[in-house]
């Protein structure tokens, strides 16, 4: 049996790789769609996206549906994900979830009440190289896992990014935004959960018009068994690069017995053995496309996928994404670890 899909926000590119996916999913069926922006709205018609809605209480009074697919600029995806939620339906967000804490608990209070799943379009582990890294990390490679590298420098592409991302109280902050797929990525990965922010810094570098815009973000973390994690997530990358940089999403891990290193932009992992020499090339796994979207289906069927993005860990990674940010403004936070 399909599920009825809406969607609210078309104003971050995100949202249209999940379109995609929808209009081509076996499971679902796309109901509406829904864009406030009028400016947008004109845009999306050559674009092959219906938009049936101008107001969002509009689509969600006149459309029945059982999923309600949210993106837009990143402060406003908590209201509306309440408002699904308070109407009974489940809810599939860009990420981040949200930018406060308190709209956490309060997502995380009416999913209960209401009985209802909530997913994350957190997709950069269904990526090949990172389904790869997980396979050699777990089935022991490199023995116990005890740094982890990632430059997960993006460019900032001025002038052509919407410019919500810079009016000030609509991004919230780069640790959040790019931050949290570092956050929800390492303990899939290693299988040992985050129990310290050890350091959080988000600044303003480049972008001096608006002072208030953090380009600048780096963050560092303990892993439950002692392992650190050193992530550079700014908005430095030269533009003309676009997103071909070999150091895009770039994990070097270091274990006890080798490293190990992929890439966005590379086309196989890298294993240096210590007991060899020289590296050693090992084909990519398939990609995991669309995994996240699977894995929230599997969790509204009551079949959470094993290892698998269900609703725990969407809070979670929020939860510790939200503190991370502040700690980019408080200092260090050691956490209680949900395993």
């Amino acid at each position: 049996m399909s599920l009825r899909i809406a969607f609210v926000g078309f104003r971050h590119a995100h949202v249209y790789g999940l379109y995609d996916l929808a209009r081509n999913h076996k499971d679902l069926q796309i109901v509406a769609a829904c864009e406030e922006h009028a400016e947008t709205r004109a845009q999306l018609a050559g674009l092959g996206i219906a938009i049936t809605h101008d107001t969002y209480d509009a689509m969600l009074d006149e459309t029945p549906c059982d999923i309600v697919a949210c993106a837009d600029y990143f402060s406003i995806h908590g209201e509306r994900v309440f408002r699904a939620l308070e109407r009974g339906k489940h809810v599939l967000c860009d990420k981040p979830l949200c930018v406060q804490l308190d709209e956490l608990n309060r997502i995380e209070s009416l999913a209960r009440e209401k009985g209802r799943r909530v997913g994350c379009m957190l997709d950069l582990v269904d990526g090949a190289p990172f389904v790869t890294l997980r396979e050699i990390i777990r089935r022991g490679d490199i023995g116990e896992v005890l740094s982890i590298n990632i430059l997960g420098q993006h460019p900032l592409k001025y002038g052509s990014r919407p410019m919500w991302f810079f009016e000030e109280g609509k991004h919230c902050g780069t640790i959040n935004d790019i931050g949290i797929h570092v956050i929800d990525a390492v303990p899939w990965l290693t299988g040992y959960p985050i129990e310290e922010i050890t350091a959080a810094h988000g600044w303003n570098g480049r972008i001096k018009q608006h002072p208030h815009f953090e380009d600048g973000a780096m963050l560092m973390l303990k892993l439950a068994n002692g392992c650190g994690v050193m992530a550079d997530i700014s908005y430095f990358s030269p533009d003309a690069a676009g997103y071909s940089m070999p150091t895009y999403w770039r994990f070097t891990v270091a274990g006890a017995k080798g490293t190990v290193e992929v890439g966005h932009n590379l086309d196989k992992a890298l294993l240096w053995p210590d007991d060899e020499g020289g590296a050693r090339e090992l084909a990519l796994l398939a990609p995991r496309t669309g995994g996240y979207l699977d894995d929230f289906l599997a969790d509204i069927a009551g079949k959470p996928a094993p290892g698998g993005l269900d609703m725990a860990r969407v809070f979670r990674s929020a939860r510790i994404g939200l503190l991370a940010q502040r700690a980019a403004t408080t200092g260090p936070i050691r956490l209680k670890v949900i395993p």
